[in-house]
């Protein structure tokens, strides 16, 4: 087949107009045309008011021969790469012991499907509860019911991103087309079909709760077994080998293959691997606020006369600015039409993401707006930005008023640093709930520094962005993982043989999509190395 990339049209294009753009832009007749099918669809957004779809289309030709000929110094047509899946190994009849896989998110989920689809039949140990379950406590500490630290936005199946809008990109080179594997393997689970080709494709929370359960019963039918509420409480170790783990109810299950796909949440873990002496490093991440605005705001900057269409939806954004301070201020998991969630692990602690259903039909827009730190801003052991994490944490507990609201402040006080009493038009969606305050003392005097200077100059871009009734909400501070467990080239610990560090928890992903790539990797490298013993 024959790939044809930068294929522009209309957001009204119908079939008719794409075939007639395949066939002028190869200038081939009607019948030399077999099928074609879209890879990728993208907008083009530079101009507002004039928002155009941008395929990728795969064709096939009775004249792919001539045509590759033809147009050979066209990068815009070349012949379609393989992008099929294919199995590095299969399980014998009988296996010793078998391999570990520690957390169910989307790493541990897609390492514990690939090796069960691969016949290794593994155990997967997830401390929280099965998505059903864990949805059920999630909403009911949103709705002030208790909370419960073991089955929460951060623990249980389905790992954080069940409850952070379900979005499928990323920017990981991906030469060896894993990610199309997790997305095909989403869409057999019952996914839409779009999420194969649209750009920034997204699932929502509510569906991927169905999913989840689909892929889970997809592993056990292949022999996997997953064990909820069963938290790993030791990795046994003997001379730098995994000999296996304990959990906390003293079980022990030998193994000397354990993935470790824990989650950027995963604090207690972190502090046994450290007390183990696995090797880890410090790692930057990032610190900030929840924003809120109305959407029809953001949808009015970004698509002009074109609000409304069907085909565009609510609109996003993507933002950042250099500040004079050397910091860096940017945009981050933003949420079209969506809400600001409770996203705490830890009693006595607030932490605010944010996510959204597939219809992303709110009223609000909302964005983490978050500063880049790094190890030398909380200097320490190599786990000393957990604890930074926690006392800023413990830090918007207080703040919020010790009952789980979160601290919140409109954007036009926050600017000038005055204390917030009213709220405006925009009314947050974070629950429990939001105490108005002042959040100058909620992070450290450089990051509160950056976001006054950021927020102002991201109005140049989309106009309103610090209007003075948007709502900043504190403080969201598990953007991503504060360790790297390092890993080499065999995917495995640097002085822990056995012992696979994976996901986003480990320093290796940041979302669902990368996740589940890595997740992939690393069953690959599991299952090649028990076909070796």
């Amino acid at each position: 087949m024959l790939r044809l990339s930068e294929v522009k049209l209309s957001l009204d294009r119908t079939e008719a107009d794409i075939q007639s753009a395949i066939l002028k832009k190869l200038s081939i007749d009607p019948k030399d045309l077999i099928r074609y099918t879209i890879f990728k669809r993208s907008y083009d957004a530079r101009k507002r008011g004039d928002v155009s779809f941008v395929y990728v289309i795969d064709v096939e030709t009775t004249r792919e021969k001539q045509l590759l000929q033809r147009f050979k110094k066209d990068p815009h047509i070349v012949p379609t790469p393989d992008t099929s899946y294919r199995y590095v190994a299969q399980a014998t009849a009988k296996i010793e012991q078998r391999p570990i896989v520690i957390g169910c998110g989307p790493c541990g989920m897609f390492a514990g499907l690939l090796l069960a689809q691969m016949g290794f039949r593994p155990i997967i140990l997830e401390r929280g509860k099965a998505v059903h379950d864990r949805s059920v406590d999630t909403f009911g500490f949103w709705s002030k019911a208790k909370f419960n630290p073991e089955s929460n936005a951060q623990f249980g199946e389905g790992g954080a991103g069940t409850f952070s809008d379900g979005k499928l990109y990323s920017r990981i080179k991906d030469a060896q087309h894993h990610g199309r594997k997790v997305l095909a393997e989403l869409v057999n689970a019952g996914a839409a079909p779009e999420i194969l080709y649209i750009n920034k494709p997204h699932i929502g929370t509510y569906r991927l709760v169905k999913i989840v359960e689909n892929i889970r019963n997809s592993i056990e039918s292949l022999g996997g077994e997953i064990r909820f509420q069963s938290r790993v409480e030791n990795i046994n170790i003997e001379n730098g080998q995994v000999c296996g783990v304990t959990l906390a109810s003293g079980e022990y299950i030998p193994s000397n293959h354990v993935i470790l796909a824990v989650g950027h949440s995963a604090r207690d873990t972190f502090e046994m691997l450290h007390q183990s002496g696995v090797y880890i490093e410090p790692k930057p991440f990032s610190i900030g606020f929840r924003v809120e605005h109305p959407q029809s705001l953001i949808d009015k900057c970004r698509l002009g006369s074109q609000i409304g269409h069907p085909m565009l939806g609510a609109a996003d954004y993507s933002l950042v600015h250099h500040c004079a301070n050397g910091r860096s201020v940017y945009s981050f998991c933003m949420c079209p039409g969506g809400q600001v969630v409770a996203a705490t692990s830890e009693v006595g602690r607030v932490v605010t993401n944010g996510m959204s259903q597939y219809e992303r039909s709110g009223k609000n827009a909302n964005s983490g707006i978050v500063v880049g730190i790094t190890p030398e801003d909380y200097p320490g052991n190599p786990i000393a930005g957990i604890e930074f994490q926690r006392r800023l944490e413990e830090n918007a507990f207080k703040l919020g008023g010790g009952t789980y609201e979160a601290p919140g402040q409109l954007v036009g006080d926050f600017l000038t640093g005055t204390a917030s009493t009213q709220l405006g038009t925009v009314k947050p969606s974070y629950k429990p709930g939001v105490h108005l305050c002042d959040l100058s003392s909620s992070l450290p005097d450089y990051a509160i520094e950056a976001i006054r200077e950021a927020i102002p100059a991201f109005d140049k871009q989309i106009e309103g962005f610090s209007m003075h009734d948007a709502v900043l909400t504190g403080v969201e501070t598990r953007t991503s993982s504060p360790i790297c467990i390092k890993r080499g080239a065999d995917y495995q610990s640097l002085n822990t043989k056995g012992l696979y560090p994976a996901g986003e928890g480990a320093g290796y992903a940041g979302g669902i999509l990368s996740a589940g790539v890595d997740g992939i990797k690393v069953a690959e490298a599991v299952a090649l190395s028990i076909q070796k013993q």
